[in-house]
């Protein structure tokens, strides 16, 4: 492995309390015959973890609330080997929580009162912005406020790091942030929030990137779930495979896939090694349930590898 930069991942941090039933329940329906599980989660906490896993010099930078489930947050990253300097304490909210259904398919539907994440707020993130430099990678999604989505961007800019948005929850977000971007990587639904195409497949996929790259955002990668990732870089625009595998949750495999792509890129991979890499990891983590309990080690995915060459 080539040396590592670093990576901050700026974003959220919940705990995940999901159930496995056999199927998602329709508006006013109880669903008897469900698994219970308590993870930690959140999108920014889970990017973080996965980048970690899979041999990332990772810092987490984000804000929990003064309770039980924020300790444990941070005792977590911890024993990831993620640094937590960056992480801001709110004195009046609680942390954030996630309530997840999965069903049988792996499929689920996601509820979050997000608690302290949307107190974050442009001084608590300052300090590591100051530490930001031309050889760091910055990873941020939008489960925190966008304004301090907005700033996080256009600061690192500045300072000359390479920023990847995962625009999740998808909503829009100004050209003027877009065009400072190293890479975006929605999924289909987020891609046609911001783009109005509708992705169904390799045409449209092309289109959206395209749209995408005009406003000035360097790299687009749409991913596709079970079908992998398109890939719009330069002369690049192709999709990109995934491995075939029996999903059972698919809750923090779009987490999984970006925190793989930023941990290749530190280590000074091209996006379609970055990316071949990132759709190995994410299709290993849906084969496990929860969340930051899915995201796989480097040894595993790298197994992946050598038995597929």
């Amino acid at each position: 492995m080539s040396q590592q930069k670093h990576i901050y991942v700026f974003g959220s941090s919940n705990t995940d309390m999901v159930v496995k039933s056999p199927k998602l329940p329709a508006p006013g329906e109880t669903v008897i015959g469900g698994e219970f599980l308590m993870n930690p989660g959140g999108k920014g906490a889970n990017q973080a973890v996965a980048a970690a896993r899979l041999g990332g010099n990772v810092f987490f930078v984000g804000k929990t609330g003064n309770d039980l489930f924020g300790k444990q947050a941070v005792q977590q990253f911890r024993r990831e080997n993620i640094r937590t300097e960056f992480v801001a304490t709110d004195s009046r909210l609680p942390s954030g929580v996630a309530l997840i259904n999965v069903d049988e398919k792996g499929e689920n539907s996601i509820a979050v009162a997000p608690g302290a994440n949307a107190a974050l707020t442009t001084g608590d993130v300052a300090p590591a912005l100051s530490r930001l430099t031309a050889e760091e990678l910055v990873l941020i999604q939008l489960e925190i406020p966008v304004d301090v989505v907005t700033y996080v961007i256009h600061q690192s800019a500045e300072a000359g790091a390479r920023v990847i948005l995962n625009p999740a929850p998808a909503q829009k977000l100004s050209p003027d942030t877009l065009a400072r971007l190293f890479l975006i990587t929605p999924n289909e639904s987020e891609a046609e929030l911001l783009t109005g195409i509708r992705v169904t497949d390799p045409e449209s996929a092309r289109q959206a990137a395209e749209v995408l790259r005009e406003t000035g955002c360097e790299n687009v990668i749409i991913t596709l779930g079970a079908r992998g990732a398109y890939l719009s870089s330069g002369e690049i625009s192709e999709i990109i495979p995934t491995v075939p595998v029996t999903a059972v949750d698919t809750t923090a495999a779009g987490d999984c896939f970006n925190g793989a792509l930023v941990v290749a890129l530190a280590e000074g991979k091209d996006l379609r090694t970055a990316v071949q890499f990132a759709c190995r990891a994410a299709a290993i983590s849906t084969t496990q349930m929860g969340a930051q309990s899915s995201l796989p080690t480097r040894k595993t995915v790298e197994s992946i590898l050598l038995t597929e060459s």
